[in-house]
Formats: C-alpha cells, structure tokens, sequence
C-alpha cells in the first residue's frame, strides 16, 4: 500500500499535475493539504474519473485538505481536530481506508513570530498531540500525514541551510518540542526511520531559485502509530514535481506499507 501526502497549494490550479501524477505513480491513499477551494468547488468529478473516491473540507482562498483513496471510498471519522470548537479553519480531515485510520494535516504556518499566529500554530499542536495520543492509546493502525510547517533540526537532512530561516516559525524551538511530543507518543517519522542522515526535502521556496540550488527543508511528514511500523518498507518524495510547470513549492511524499 503507498500512502502519499501532498501541499497542492490550490488543487484547481494545479489539477493538471495532480491527475498527472495520480495516473503515473498510482499511490492507494493521497493526503492532500492547502486546497484553496471551497466545498462547492473542489474538482470531485474529475477525481472520480481518475478512480479515485474523496473527501474534502474546504475553505475560500486558503487552507482546506483532503483524502483521496484508490478504487473505493474513504469513510469520514472526523472533520475537525477536537478540542476548540471555535476553530473555523480547515485543517484536519480523518477517515478510514482499507482498515487504516488516515489524517490529512496542514498545520499552522505561525508566522510572523512571535505573535498570535504563532500562539495559533502552538495550541494547535498541543490540540494534535493530545488527540495522537488518544490514537495511539486506542492501538487503531493510522498514519498521520501532511504538511506540519516545522523543520525537526538543523541538520543538513532537514534544511539545506538556517541562516535565512533562524527568525521563521518552521524552525522554532516550540513546534520542533511539539513534534518531537508528537513521537515520543507512540508515532514513527516513516521517511526519517528509512533515511536517517539522507537530506529528503519536501519544500523548496518560489524565491531565488531554491529548487534549481536544492535549497530545500523537510516539512512534509508521514507519522506511523507503533502497530503500522513493522509494515514500513519504502519511502521517499517525487522530487520531479516541483520541477514541472505550474507546481506546487511541494513535493509529494510517500511510504510503501506491507500488506
């Protein structure tokens, strides 16, 4: 089972590169982030011609995510990331595919910071590390997968360089305490597990020719619950992607899953 996530970064503009993709890699299950769409118009028909069934929470201009499976329907679990029922934005879908429970992330950029966008992105991760843990604790297999706007360390196999990131909150030391939470409660960074000291990056800037220079960072994560572990097998990111016309400043990621 290949299990991708993706920052589409508006899903109707770069609907060309997604059904592009669907058809020549052909992932089970697809996380999709940033939909900039609204409900009404996600492009539904023409993911239902690519053979895929969907879900989607959408929201006008920005965010919005989505879970798309091959070949059957994703069955909805939750639409919201419980504990703060006046969040309104459209962040987090869950549904259950082929016996797996799945999360479509986009978590909170926080910049500027200090400021209320990153308090923002702060009580959001604490939101998801409570509710992972209640995951975890259940024993359901899950993955939970998308764009978690943080860069784990400094290292060169998560950012190419900090000096023109050290003030930007992806690099913070409270998300990068957050996540590493996020591990210490039962979860697996899949493509750090199979590549512990490659630079496997997921983001490259519009700006100054970053893809062109490699001067990416790894914000694009797939996290595994203890009993979905044993069954990884594969991981990596479709680099060529970014490099096509029109497309997204991500690329997507995947994991191989044994049956």
């Amino acid at each position: 089972m290949r299990v991708a996530t993706w920052n589409i970064n508006g899903i109707n503009r770069r609907l060309p590169l997604l059904l592009g993709w669907l058809a020549e890699t052909q992932p089970d299950v697809v996380c999709l982030q940033e939909l900039k769409s609204t409900d009404a118009d996600f492009p539904k028909a023409a993911i239902d011609a690519a053979g895929y069934g969907s879900l989607w929470v959408g929201q006008r201009s920005w965010n919005g995510v989505a879970i798309l499976a091959r070949d059957r329907e994703p069955i909805e679990l939750r639409r919201t990331l419980p504990g703060d029922a006046a969040d309104t934005q459209s962040r987090y879908l869950e549904a259950a595919v082929a016996g797996i429970v799945v999360a479509s992330i986009y978590l909170p950029n926080g910049n500027p910071q200090p400021g209320p966008k990153f308090d923002y992105k702060q009580a959001w991760f604490e939101r998801l590390i409570a509710h992972a843990r209640e995951l975890a604790a259940g024993g359901h297999p899950a993955v939970l997968a998308g764009d978690y706007n943080v860069v784990p360390t400094d290292a060169v196999a998560d950012i190419y360089n900090t000096r023109s990131w050290l003030k930007n909150a992806l690099l913070q030391p409270e998300p990068r305490a957050a996540f590493r939470q996020l591990l210490d409660a039962g979860w697996t960074d899949a493509v750090r597990a199979l590549h512990p000291a490659d630079p496997v990056y997921t983001f490259w800037s519009v700006f100054r020719d970053s893809f062109g220079r490699d001067a990416g960072m790894r914000i694009d994560h797939l996290l595994l619950s203890d009993s979905m572990t044993p069954r990884l097998h594969r991981a990596g990111v479709d680099r060529v992607m970014r490099g096509r016309d029109n497309p997204s400043d991500h690329a997507p990621v995947w994991i191989e899953l044994r049956e």
